[in-house]
């Protein structure tokens, strides 16, 4: 026995037509928004972009918006000319088993933020409870019957589930509710294509999105039919050119294999270039602090708090792509680079993992890991471990790195919720990108996490070798330093390149 439950907790009742439009013309806000604030996106009361440069890409991104209710439409239909303008409205759907309904309701919520990140508008959102997710039709063909008065109530023309569908149970769900049905992975994959802007990135997405493609393309009517050889071909090509043939769908698979190994050549041709950068940091011992969380937790607005970097900041899911490293400068002088990494959601679809598994690389190879968690998220703890699950899965992060959790947005978070926090993570840290609380904290703990260089030496640096004193507060720690008769005393930790030239110094 299955039912049917909102997002809210509450039974849904059988579905009326009717009844539903009447119920939605009675709302002030009928037809906008029916389903309710996204929660995985932040309030626009409480954004605030002050601190994050110029935002150039940010005002290039929004210049172009389609408006909702605004439609192109021609009323006379013996025009030429038939356009439509106009954003998609979209119902959402999800399975949940026995005591799992607090986590779907939160899962739902972040796929219509990810809907509307894509440009989409959410009409409504149902959930099904049930042990497993039917094989046909994923949520059973009496609840897609009723989702199918329900899309047709509110006027969707999609309907997006909550999970990766089957390519069988897409083409079943639609068959039963008329419109087009995509899936969680489908989102994603779409508002990474919107948002890539290097080569790398725009590379790494088309691969993925290929790679999803792959196995659920269709073919209808010629699509399926095969090229017929011999005399009874069209083409009377005769002796040689006899056989099954080829279908159209088959020289469509064909391609796209042939492009997925130009995606990945041309991926792999990126490699050295990122790797000369990463092996110049090494060679001159700068350590790197990675900025690592989930989407939309202000890992971007972090970077600009503690470099001005100005990185793209924006109130939406996955807003930005592609790996940023900046310069920063510790209290003692040390040099050390921050690098923002693309942001992580749960059921992240595992073919944009694989494909930025080089963005990755970042994480797995930085000194000390920034864990960026949105504290005013209804769900934290998911958040954590998920971000730590992908890393897990990847094959970095295996304990070399230091972590530090940092719990983002904390002038969203109350004194109660801090305690709730604290729970989960004792020594973590609340900052706030917006207002600047607890910055300073962040950057001393940081500074305090960085690796001493492995060489410790003693030496007399004579006053004309100021370069040397220099490269050792650039890229060394000091202990103590002294000027005396014969030069400048150091005491220090330095790497060994440094150590080497500082020989012939030594005391």
């Amino acid at each position: 026995m299955t039912d049917t439950t909102r997002p809210d907790g509450t039974a849904e009742t059988p579905l009326d037509p009717v009844d539903r439009v009447l119920s939605r013309a009675q709302t002030p806000s009928a037809g906008v928004q029916v389903f309710g604030a996204a929660q995985a996106l932040q309030d626009e009361s409480t954004v605030s972009y002050a601190d994050d440069g110029d935002q150039w890409d940010r005002e290039e991104r929004a210049a172009l918006r389609r408006v909702p209710g605004l439609s192109t439409e021609l009323e006379d239909v013996t025009e030429v000319e038939y356009r439509q303008l106009r954003l998609e409205n979209v119902v959402l759907v999800g399975v949940y088993p026995q005591g799992a309904q607090e986590d779907a309701e939160n899962s739902l919520r972040e796929l219509a933020a990810l809907a509307e990140t894509a440009g989409a508008v959410v009409l409504d959102g149902v959930l099904q409870r049930r042990p497993h997710p039917d094989p046909a039709t994923y949520i059973g063909r009496g609840k897609a019957a009723e989702l199918r008065d329900l899309v047709a109530a509110v006027g969707a023309d999609t309907v997006i589930a909550d999970t990766e569908l089957a390519p069988s149970q897409r083409r079943a769900l639609e068959d039963v509710v008329k419109v087009k049905v995509i899936d969680r992975t489908t989102v994603i994959l779409d508002i990474f294509s919107q948002h890539a802007k290097s080569r790398e990135g725009k590379a790494q997405v088309e691969l993925a999105q290929l790679e999803y493609l792959l196995p659920r393309l269709r073919g209808w009517g010629e699509s399926m039919s095969r090229q017929a050889g011999g005399q009874v071909g069209a083409g009377g090509a005769g002796m040689g050119s006899r056989g099954p043939g080829e279908t159209k769908i088959e020289l469509d698979r064909r391609r796209i294999r042939t492009r997925m190994a130009q995606l990945r050549k041309q991926l792999r041709d990126f490699a050295p270039a990122r790797e000369a950068k990463r092996g110049e940091r090494k060679r001159n011992a700068i350590p790197s602090v990675a900025i690592a969380g989930y989407t939309n937790a202000g890992k971007s607005s972090l970077l600009n708090r503690l470099t001005s970097a100005g990185v793209l900041v924006e109130n939406a899911l996955f807003a930005t792509l592609d790996a940023t490293v900046r310069r920063a400068e510790a209290a003692d002088g040390r040099v050390y680079t921050l690098t923002d990494t693309v942001g992580f959601v749960r059921n992240l679809p595992h073919q944009l993992v694989e494909a930025f598994r080089s963005t990755l690389e970042e994480v797995g190879d930085a000194d000390v890991l920034v864990h960026v968690v949105d504290g005013s998220h209804p769900d934290p703890a998911a958040q954590l471990a998920t971000v730590r699950e992908v890393i897990a899965e990847v094959g970095m992060g295996s304990g070399a790195a230091r972590e530090l959790v940092v719990f983002n947005k904390a002038d969203l978070v109350d004194d109660d919720a801090r305690l709730l926090l604290r729970g989960l993570e004792p020594s973590a840290l609340f900052v706030s990108s917006r207002t600047g609380e607890g910055i300073e904290a962040l950057r001393a703990a940081i500074e305090a996490a960085l690796p001493l260089p492995a060489v410790e030496v003693r030496a007399l640096v004579p006053y004309d070798r100021g370069d040397l004193v220099n490269a050792v507060h650039e890229s060394g720690h000091i202990v103590s330093t002294a000027h005396e008769e014969g030069g400048t005393a150091l005491h220090a930790h330095v790497s060994e390149r440094l150590a080497a030239e500082l020989a012939p110094f030594a005391r």
